[in-house]
């Protein structure tokens, strides 16, 4: 079949890759206008982008596809077009373009996590499983029919990076079944139970300040589920602390300790522990301003944290 791609950051590479080395026929790429990059001094083009270029796929880059796009994309004659990660609402003109419509690679098991960031979101949350779903794209919001869907476990030590990896992989292959399955006119849709929605947003920095109130579990989902972007923060010592990643600690409760206080470890190799509204979180990875990334027991011998200290709370945080 005749496949126009739109997808843009690495988790679509791996649909992508598996498409080109197919049978079917990627007639075009469509990613988001290249921007500027982490720090805000270079214009980078996306990972999707990237391998378009590599693999000789023409590309196109639309302000607004709904506005820009339809001639060209109608121009293609697409048999089918597959989303993945786009970043962009697409609207039933654009749907309505290809013979078979559209499908999308979405990181959850929907109904759930409809939305901006499932897999951020799943992780935050407590989740102990998550998957791939391939739906129908129609006008609402992940809204249309489940095609084919797989789960995965999410493990304690999973950040949404790792996660979003796994899952690129699980995608990828779900993908070339489905539009197997549909070239051969034999897909099967089932309808979503729209009852049972939950709804995503964009995770913002504000949203990665933890509130030491919350117990050991809940501040390890956010530390865990903010990684690789935006990374979970706290105040200490009137600077900013990144924390990267972190545990549960299985370790007893100090009675007289305030959630957010750095305790005093059993020996020079243990982790860097801090209590919480309930229960003890072990810091792994973190970064102070201008440093680098480190385990967190580099920075208490290097006195940069100190047993005794406070983080600071933020307790209109909703994490």
């Amino acid at each position: 079949m005749r496949i126009i791609f739109l997808g843009t950051p690495e988790f679509a590479i791996e649909s992508l890759d598996m498409l080109v080395n197919s049978h079917h026929q990627v007639v075009a790429v469509v990613t988001q206008p290249d921007k500027p990059n982490a720090r805000g001094n270079k214009i980078e083009p996306s990972a999707v982008k990237v391998y378009a270029v590599e693999h000789n796929i023409p590309v196109y880059q639309f302000v607004k596809i709904s506005r820009d796009g339809i001639d060209i994309l109608k121009d293609l004659k697409p048999d089918l077009m597959i989303t993945a990660a786009y970043g962009q609402i697409l609207s039933q003109q654009v749907i309505d373009i290809p013979r078979h419509g559209i499908i999308n690679v979405h990181a959850s098991l929907l109904p759930k996590y409809r939305g901006a960031s499932p897999i951020q979101s799943a992780i935050i949350a407590g989740e102990t499983k998550t998957g791939i779903t391939i739906m129908q794209t129609d006008i609402g919001l992940d809204t249309g029919d489940i095609l084919c869907q797989k789960e995965i476990e999410i493990l304690p030590t999973d950040t949404a990076g790792d996660l979003s990896a796994k899952l690129s992989a699980l995608g990828a292959g779900m993908l070339l079944e489905t539009v197997n399955a549909i070239e051969e006119g034999r897909e099967i849709h089932i309808k979503q139970n729209h009852s049972a929605a939950t709804f995503t947003k964009k995770i913002s920095k504000a949203d990665c300040v933890i509130n030491w109130n919350k117990s050991a579990n809940q501040i390890r989902s956010l530390v865990m589920g903010a990684n690789p972007d935006p990374i979970a923060t706290t105040e200490v010592g009137g600077q900013v602390l990144k924390i990267y990643t972190a545990s549960v600690a299985t370790i007893d409760s100090s009675e007289d300790a305030l959630p957010g206080t750095i305790l005093g470890s059993s020996s020079a190799k243990a982790g860097v522990f801090v209590e919480t509204g309930s229960g003890i979180i072990s810091l792994g990875l973190v970064q102070l301003p201008g440093g680098k990334v480190l385990e967190a027991k580099q920075l208490i011998s290097g006195r940069k944290l100190k047993v005794g200290d406070v983080c600071k709370q933020n307790l209109q945080a909703e994490n």
